[in-house]
């Protein structure tokens, strides 16, 4: 199965990639790099800049029927460009229109919001996000990670770094079952 990380040309937290990245073919999955640019994205530590990962596709290229599920990484400034590109915001609200798993960390879920289909869930993020979530219509929740089996997809959330181990477990487990 093909999974699709969603990131930005620049501001992706590196961690919030390669963890994930690594649970996903640990699972014996393909992780798929998609962004909204060709070429690299720059990920970063926090404010610094960290590595360059090459782009597999862009949101023009590729389709929500490509993947078995979604993966939106964190860093502060990666999500707020995603919602700043109509194509990306589409490719996400595409995946639950298709019924597919998402999973999101830290400040991920603001591309979530700018999709509008947070209403009706309960989900967690980074803490400042908790406004924008409630005022979207979901509800937010202060914990480790969250899974929201409200129709017509799964979601999954997490907080932070440090919820890494428990995000990577609990939404390669939840994409599995999806493919089933």
């Amino acid at each position: 199965m093909q999974i699709a990380f969603l990131v930005a040309p620049q501001g992706v937290e590196q961690v919030e990639l390669t963890d994930p990245w690594q649970a996903v073919k640990d699972a014996g999955d393909t992780p798929v790099l998609v962004s909204t640019k060709p070429g690299e994205i720059q990920a970063f530590h926090h404010l610094d800049k960290a590595d360059t990962f090459p782009v597999d596709r862009t949101v023009a290229d590729t389709s929500v029927a490509d993947f078995g599920g979604l993966v939106l990484p964190g860093g502060v400034a990666n999500p707020d460009f995603l919602r700043m590109d109509d194509k990306a915001v589409a490719f996400v609200r595409d995946f639950f229109e298709a019924g597919k798993p998402v999973a999101a960390i830290c400040h991920g879920p603001w591309t979530l919001v700018e999709a509008d289909v947070v209403r009706g869930r309960t989900l967690t993020s980074w803490p400042s996000l908790r406004t924008d979530i409630r005022n979207a219509g979901g509800e937010w929740v202060d914990e480790q990670v969250k899974v929201c089996g409200a129709r017509p997809s799964t979601l999954i959330t997490s907080r932070k770094p440090d919820d890494l181990k428990a995000f990577c477990e609990t939404f390669t487990a939840e994409f599995a079952k999806a493919s089933g």
